[in-house]
């Protein structure tokens, strides 16, 4: 089932941010008195009470304003908005209510979602009493908490829980089929591949960024393979083309990414891999999916020769480091050149997934091998690794490794295990988790 999507807004410095970072247990954005800091949006996931749902931090919200990067802040939150489940709108109790607060209240009473006032900086008692003021937006009870030391953050994540709209599990309606997602930059080609794998015009193409927007499934069964390819797809008001398309990318592919098992990223071989599609993988590992790389438009690329792949493949894998296990597949999608190498390529990926492998086969090749190259030594105490096994019915393959003292086992360990792993046997596209544990 997809995952709820939440939209912190409001206007500069309120703690969005730190807010943000609070709710996600990390430090990924920052946090700065200056109003504006927050200008690239910042994407996560929450976990309470055993539920799981994603977050997205926006700009502050500024009318009349000359700066630049006011009016595209304005456009996110309005895309927010508009793709969310849930909306955080923050405000400053310190400062109490301001015509920008007013503002924004009023349009969020225009939206159908479900809106939660929070009112932050409420550092002690006192000033409790002055978030009375915010019942003026006539969002309903604002919810007093201090996201800098976390005072009230629980209370917060109750309420999100209780008002989260319940998504229906749309893989019930669904075969159990792989899902392969196609994401990407806009106009890198996505819905050209998916009319070349299917062999019709299925989805509007133009030369307009944007021009595709929701998600939907199409069922591929031709050549002895059946699956479902998600595209972010179907066309909107063209009022609406002219909303911030790099952030619209990541929101939609949030939804596509979560909903596959495999996600084909398209790169524009014209333009090489980008901040966006570095924010795009980031998506697709946090959520554990299988990756492989299309890098479309390759018939547009004068003065190739022989060894122009694998100039383009060293500079991807060097932008996309420490994981580098993954297909690149050069293609043109109007030629469709390739673009069946695609398809074989995410199909052993999703294969690679539900691996399985014997733990006499893990433990003969692994324990020699520790026992030549162990774990460094910390305080004086040695690290024994005793046993391995691979976890059963895991959405991708888990590897426990037991040992005597587990804490002291680094990252720079397991990530010698996993490269030992991928190897021996072929994990191609798919992420491993490594877990080491008390024997």
């Amino acid at each position: 089932m997809k995952n709820n999507l939440v939209a912190i807004v409001g206007r500069p410095n309120v703690g969005k941010s730190t807010l943000f970072n609070r709710l996600t247990q990390t430090r990924r954005a920052i946090v700065n008195d200056e109003a504006g800091t927050t200008r690239d949006r910042q994407y996560g996931k929450v976990v309470w009470n055993g539920q799981e749902f994603s977050i997205v931090d926006t700009g502050g919200w500024v009318v009349n304003s000359d700066d630049i990067f006011e009016e595209e802040i304005r456009k996110q939150v309005k895309i927010a908005i508009e793709e969310c489940d849930l909306i955080l709108f923050v405000v400053d109790v310190m400062n109490g209510l301001t015509d920008l607060d007013t503002q924004v209240g009023r349009l969020l009473r225009q939206t159908d979602k479900p809106v939660i006032v929070v009112g932050n900086k409420v550092d002690n008692n006192e000033w409790q009493y002055a978030a009375a003021e915010f019942y003026k937006l006539g969002l309903g009870d604002p919810f007093t908490i201090a996201a800098i030391n976390g005072a009230g953050t629980g209370d917060l994540l109750d309420e999100i829980l209780a008002k989260m709209p319940k998504k229906q599990d749309e893989d019930d309606t669904l075969e159990d089929l792989p899902k392969f997602a196609i994401v990407g930059r806009p106009n890198a080609g996505k819905s050209s591949i998916i009319n070349a794998f299917m062999d019709e015009d299925r989805y509007i193409v133009t030369d307009i960024a944007g021009t595709t927007r929701d998600s939907i499934h199409s069922r591929y069964n031709k050549f002895g393979y059946d699956f479902y390819l998600i595209d972010t797809a179907g066309i909107r008001k063209k009022s609406k083309v002219t909303e911030d398309l790099e952030y619209f990318s990541v929101i939609r592919s949030i939804r596509s990414i979560e909903d596959s098992d495999v996600c084909i990223l398209m790169i524009d071989a014209t333009r090489g891999i980008e901040s966006q599609d570095l924010n795009i993988v980031q998506l697709i590992q946090k959520n554990k999916k299988g990756i492989v790389i299309c890098v479309n438009k390759w018939d547009l690329i004068e003065n190739k020769d022989s060894k122009s792949t694998l100039v383009f493949e060293k500079a991807i894998k060097e932008r996309l480091a420490p994981f580098d296990d993954f297909p690149i597949i050069f293609t043109s999608a109007i030629n469709k050149q390739r673009i069946f190498k695609v398809v074989e390529a995410a199909m052993e990926v999703y294969n690679n997934r539900k691996t399985h492998i014997s733990t006499s086969k893990l433990n003969e090749f692994f324990l020699p091998l520790i026992e030549a190259y162990p774990p460094p030594a910390i305080k004086g105490k040695y690290i024994k690794i005793k046993y391995v096994m691979q976890l059963p019915e895991t959405a991708i393959p888990s590897f426990v490794f037991f040992a005597n003292l587990p804490q002291y086992v680094k990252d720079p360990y397991k990530r010698f295990l996993e490269n030992k792993l991928r190897a021996n046997w072929n994990f191609t596209g798919t992420p491993i988790n490594i877990f080491i544990r008390q024997k």
